[in-house]
């Protein structure tokens, strides 16, 4: 199983299995043919108020996940999809935050590695 994170503006590759977008919004100046996608699972994305609160400020990341982690807790349906995908081959969790380090694709995958005992 192999779950990757990628930016919605980086062009597609073949190793990238399954193409699932996980932010509540659409991507700006993003047309679906380009992204390719396989899905685009909103409810898998933070809470709006957490997303706003979070505001992408790195002092606040710690907390950001700790937080969607516990959204994430209470919406198994919204994240096990992406756990059946990853069992049938590649995914690629897509994102459209500048900071591809500290996003909401970035916690998501590590949330799902715990779940599956590979973090």
């Amino acid at each position: 199983m192999v779950i990757k994170t990628k930016r919605v503006y980086d062009p597609p590759s073949p190793g990238d299995g399954q193409r699932i977008l996980v932010d509540r919004l659409w991507p700006r100046g993003i047309k679906k043919e380009k992204l390719k996608l396989s899905q685009w699972i909103r409810d898998v994305a933070p809470s709006d108020e957490l997303r706003k609160w979070f505001s992408h400020q790195s002092s606040k990341w710690e907390e950001f996940c700790d937080r969607y982690y516990q959204e994430l807790e209470n919406n198994p349906n919204a994240w096990k999809p992406i756990l059946d995908a990853a069992n049938a081959g590649n995914v690629t969790l897509l994102y459209s935050a500048k900071d591809e380090h500290r996003n909401n694709a970035v916690a998501l995958k590590k949330y799902l590695g715990q779940k599956t005992g590979k973090d």
